[in-house]
């Protein structure tokens, strides 16, 4: 237990925190932590060490461990602790294509419902897309590549979409992260978001068909990531294919070495 709690604490001596902070808080920062790779599948949360390093008592300790179980990211085990989840190859498969779907439904809900204000912020977003390609900067891509999907989420007005979406992209963005995987295309997938922002300022197509566009471009992401997840299991990658590692980095590369942001 003793070794187990040392090297917990190495890995979140440098997190920022407040002093007296409520579980809500701390269930932000350890799922940042976790989200960004500084702590991993398997990883112990230890109580004591914990409460020590947030000046906390066990209660909203334990408040932030339930709502991390909630989440998914952590397990729970009676009488044994809470560990990070371990990912699954079997997570991935479940939540691409129904996020493709939840996703695709978003974009049709909000045909008919994107603002100009919307819009404009769609705008500035692809415009930031197409300098990062530019640049090749693949974190600044990926970056607004993430709030360019948001804007039509929750230009979609259902709530509950919005709701499921938020934890769905969530895990995405965990099974990305943990399997240090960023590889895209990115003036195809430029391409692709260009298309999706003419037609919802155009209108020149139906609801259903600018839903399915969106959906086609997340079930691509998809192929790509189980053939990058099958490259690092085996090692090995098929005949003439360049290796994922080729084009993999991210937002969180830096972040996963720099600790937590401050809250």
């Amino acid at each position: 237990m003793k070794m187990e709690s040392e090297k917990l604490s190495g890995k979140i001596k440098n997190l920022n925190f407040q002093p007296h902070v409520l579980g809500e808080q701390v269930s932000r920062i350890l799922t940042e932590a976790i989200l960004e790779g500084v702590l991993k599948g398997g990883d112990q949360l230890i109580e004591a060490e914990l409460q020590k390093q947030f000046v906390i008592s066990r209660s909203p300790l334990r408040e932030a461990f339930r709502n991390l179980e909630k989440k998914g990211l952590v397990v729970i085990i009676p009488r044994r602790g809470t560990f990070v989840k371990r990912i699954t190859r079997k997570d991935i498969e479940e939540n691409f294509p129904v996020r493709a779907v939840l996703e695709g439904l978003a974009a049709e809900q909000a045909h008919q419902k994107m603002t100009e204000n919307a819009l404009e912020q769609m705008s500035h977003v692809l415009q930031e897309m197409t300098e990062a390609v530019k640049e090749n900067n693949t974190k600044a891509y990926w970056r607004n590549h993430l709030e360019f999907h948001d804007i039509f989420i929750r230009a979609s007005g259902n709530d509950i979409l919005i709701d499921v979406l938020k934890t769905l992209r969530m895990h995405g963005l965990w099974y990305r992260f943990s399997y240090q995987y960023y590889q895209e295309d990115l003036a195809r997938s430029l391409g692709v978001h260009q298309k999706i922002f003419d037609h919802f300022r155009l209108q020149d197509i139906a609801a259903k068909a600018i839903g399915k566009l969106v959906q086609e471009h997340i079930q691509v992401a998809f192929q790509r990531f189980l053939a990058y997840v099958d490259e690092q299991e085996t090692g090995s990658r098929p005949a003439g294919r360049p290796s994922a590692r080729a084009h993999v980095e991210g937002p969180a590369a830096s972040n996963a070495q720099g600790g937590i942001r401050k809250l």
